[in-house]
C-alpha cells in the first residue's frame, strides 16, 4: 500500500524533511568543493540524489515537501546545478504525475543543467545490481518507504561502495518490530538485515523484555550496516528518533549512513539542531533510552557530566591533538566538537590535564592535551 500524504504535513514530517534538505546541501557543497581540485576546463564531474519514494512533491496546504526542498537548496549554488543528476521516484503514478507537475511549476528549474527526472517503478530487491551498474558518481540516496519490503541492506551498500557516497533512510520501527517474528515475511527481514543478523536478532528477540525490544533492533540494524562494508572501509551510522504525538513511544527512526567522518559529522551537527532537547549542551537526538548492555546507543544517551571522565580514562598517557581526541572518541556519541572544546577547556582550568599553548576561553584543533596515566 502506497505512503498516505495528507493534507498538510505532521510536525514529524518537517523536521525530517528539514535534516534531508539541509544535509543534502552540505554533501552537495563539500563534494562539489573536493571534484573541484580534480577538473580541468569547464567540465564539470556530476553528482546524484536518488529519492525512490518521492511522493507528489507538496502538500495540499502547499507546504513543500523533501523533493522540492532539495531543489530549492540546489537553486542557492551554481556549481550545484551544473553538477547535480536528480532522480525522484513513486510507485504510485498519481503521486509521479504531481511532482512531474510540481518540479516543471517550481520558479528557476530551468536553470538546471540536468533535467530533474521523474519515475514511476515498484522498488524490488534486484535495485540494488542496477544501483551498482550505473556511472560511478557520488551519490546520496533517500529512502523513506512506508514499510519494509521493498528495502535491504543490499540496496544501501550498492550505493555506499561509490566514493562520496551517503544514505538516509526511514526505518519503520513499528511496522518492523512485529515482522520480525512473523515466518510468512522472514525473507524480507533477512533482506533488511542480512541473514546472520537476522538471525541473531531473532535469538535474541526471543528473551528479550518488551522494554528492551527497540534497543535490540536498532542495536543490531547498526551493527548490520557497519559490518555490511564490502571494500573495508568505515561506515559511521547515525539514528534521530521520532516519538509518537504524544512522546509515549517511538514511531520510527531516520538513518543516516556514511562511509566518511565528515558526513558523519555533519549530519550529527543538523540533527542537533533538530534536536527537541539539549541537555546541558548536548543534543538528545531524541534516542531511546539506553543501558550498558547496548553500547552504541547508551553512549548516545549520556550527558556532557560524564564526558571529561570518559576522556580521561581512553586517553590516559597520551599525548593528542584537539582534532584527534574529537576524531576518535566522538562516534557513537551525542558528542559534537563544541562539547570537546568546552570540557578541554574546563579540564585543564582544574588541572587535571595540560595543553599547549592556546588562547583563553578557546580550543583550537592543533592544540595538544597531555592526559596523566
Amino acid at each position: 500500500m502506497p505512503q498516505t500524504f495528507f493534507n498538510s504535513p505532521r510536525e514529524n514530517s518537517l523536521v525530517k524533511a528539514a535534516i534531508v534538505s539541509k544535509y543534502f546541501a552540505t554533501w552537495a557543497s563539500i563534494i562539489g568543493h573536493i571534484l573541484k581540485r580534480d577538473e580541468f576546463g569547464s567540465f564539470k564531474k556530476p553528482i546524484a540524489y536518488i529519492d525512490l519514494f518521492a511522493g507528489p512533491g507538496s502538500y495540499d496546504d502547499g507546504t513543500l515537501s523533501t523533493p522540492l526542498l532539495v531543489l530549492q537548496e540546489s537553486l542557492k549554488s551554481a556549481d550545484i546545478l551544473d553538477r547535480l543528476q536528480i532522480t525522484f521516484n513513486d510507485v504510485n503514478s498519481e503521486h509521479a504525475e504531481s511532482l512531474r507537475q510540481a518540479i516543471k511549476d517550481f520558479d528557476g528549474v530551468s536553470r538546471f543543467r540536468f533535467e530533474p527526472h521523474v519515475q514511476n517503478f515498484l522498488v524490488e530487491r534486484e535495485l540494488a545490481d542496477s544501483i551498482r551498474a550505473l556511472p560511478d558518481m557520488p551519490t546520496l540516496l533517500f529512502v523513506d518507504a512506508w514499510g519494509y519490503k521493498e528495502i535491504s541492506i543490499d540496496l544501501f551498500e550498492s550505493v555506499l561502495q561509490k566514493w562520496g557516497s551517503d544514505c538516509i533512510f526511514f526505518f519503520n520501527f513499528n511496522r518492523i518490530n512485529a515482522a520480525i517474528e512473523n515466518p510468512r515475511i522472514v525473507e524480507s527481514i533477512d533482506n533488511l538485515f542480512g541473514n546472520d543478523h537476522a538471525t541473531k536478532l531473532r535469538n535474541e528477540l526471543a528473551n528479550c523484555k518488551p522494554k528492551d525490544r527497540e534497543l535490540v533492533i536498532l542495536e543490531e540494524f547498526s551493527a548490520a550496516l557497519k559490518e555490511a562494508s564490502t571494500d573495508g572501509t568505515p561506515r559511521y551510522v547515525l539514528p534521530f528518533r521520532f516519538k509518537n504525538a504524544v512522546g509515549s513511544r517511538t514511531s520510527h527512526h531516520l538513518i543516516h549512513v556514511s562511509r566518511h567522518f565528515l558526513g558523519y559529522e555533519k549530519m550529527k551537527e543538523i540533527m542537533a539542531k533538530e534536536s527537541s532537547d539539549s541537555p546541558q549542551g548536548v543534543s538528545s537526538f531524541e534516542y531511546n533510552l539506553a543501558t550498558k548492555r547496548h553500547p552504541l546507543l547508551f553512549r548516545l544517551s549520556r550527558p556532557l557530566d560524564e564526558l571529561g571522565e570518559m576522556l580521561l580514562r581512553e586517553f590516559a598517557g597520551q599525548k593528542i591533538s584537539m582534532k584527534e581526541i574529537y576524531e576518535r572518541h566522538s562516534v557513537d556519541t551525542p558528542f559534537i566538537k563544541r562539547n570537546y572544546k568546552e570540557i578541554l577547556w574546563q579540564l585543564e582550568e582544574g588541572g587535571r590535564i595540560t595543553a599547549t599553548q592556546h588562547r583563553r576561553n578557546s580550543f583550537a584543533d592543533s592544540v595538544v592535551v597531555s592526559f596523566p596515566k
